[in-house]
């Protein structure tokens, strides 16, 4: 003989409830994503998620120059009469951004506009005047003289 421990509006109770426990532990593993920068040339745009970033929060100075020498896991090809487009989340603008190039700051004063274009060639020669045929450029999110966020990319000098 077999006895019902639940009635059938018992079990079902039961289980809807395991189902939200389970999803909203799932939910709260999830880490929110960064925001993103994207670098657009012609009809090619590649996107990418911060390298370094600490939920908008000033990262450690320590880990300025790591970040900032990591390598770009995203390229895209350019050439030297291209326009290159940089797009960045408002949320990244706000702060304000700027290029870097080669881990070298290329500009002093941020810019709080979420869009931006400067021409290809402007990327493929040294201070010495050589030329290469590819360059690291990162995004770098600023809040006042603090790094907050740091996106890498890569352009390829095409033929």
């Amino acid at each position: 003989m077999t006895v019902a421990f639940f009635s059938g509006k018992g079990r079902r109770i039961g289980v809807a409830l395991g189902a939200v426990s389970a999803g909203l532990l799932v939910l709260s593993a999830c880490d929110k994503p960064t925001p993103l920068a994207t670098v657009t040339v012609g009809g090619n745009s590649v996107s990418s998620e911060a390298t370094c970033y600490n939920d908008g929060k000033p990262l450690k100075k320590s880990e300025y120059q790591s970040c900032l020498n990591k390598k770009a896991e995203k390229s895209v090809e350019v050439a030297m009469d291209d326009k290159v487009r940089f797009g960045v989340d408002p949320e990244i603008a706000d702060n304000g951004w700027t290029l870097f190039i080669n881990g070298q700051q290329a500009e002093q004063e941020p810019y709080k506009k979420t869009y931006r274009s400067i021409p290809g060639s402007a990327f493929f020669s040294s201070q010495t005047g050589e030329t290469t045929d590819k360059t690291q450029i990162s995004i770098v999110e600023t809040s006042g003289k603090q790094l907050t966020g740091v996106w890498h990319f890569e352009l390829k000098k095409s033929s």
